[in-house]
C-alpha cells in the first residue's frame, strides 16, 4: 500500500499506509488523522478535507475540476497548492505523497 504523511498545522507528521482505490481524505479518516473533519463524506460538497499538497507531488496527481476549485473558494486560507484531499484518489504512483492539513476546516 502507497505510504501517505499527513502533517499538522503543528508541523507533526503521521505517515500511514492508505489502500489504493481510496482517497486521500478516507486514508485519513480511517487512520484517525487529526483535523481532517469530511462533513460531506466525500461528496465535494463542503471544503472540511482541505490540505495543501507539498509543491513536487502537485504535477503528480491529476488536476482539480471546477467543482472542487469552486469549493475550495469558501476554504479558509485557500493557496496555490490546496487540495481537497476526498478528490485525490490513491493509487501506486502517489506513494510518498506529503499533504498538510488545513488549519481550518
Amino acid at each position: 500500500m502507497p505510504k501517505i504523511t499527513y502533517i499538522q498545522p503543528d508541523g507533526a507528521r503521521t505517515d500511514v499506509e492508505v489502500a489504493i482505490g481510496i482517497s486521500v481524505m478516507e486514508g485519513a479518516l480511517r487512520n484517525g488523522i487529526d483535523g481532517i473533519v469530511a462533513e460531506c463524506g466525500g461528496a465535494c460538497s463542503c471544503a472540511t478535507c482541505h490540505v495543501y499538497v507539498a509543491e513536487e507531488w502537485l504535477d503528480r496527481i491529476p488536476a482539480a475540476n471546477s467543482t472542487e476549485n469552486s469549493m475550495l473558494e469558501f476554504a479558509e486560507g485557500k493557496a496555490d497548492n490546496s487540495r481537497l484531499s476526498c478528490q485525490i484518489n490513491v493509487t501506486a504512483d502517489l506513494d510518498g505523497l506529503v499533504v498538510t492539513v488545513a488549519e481550518e476546516q
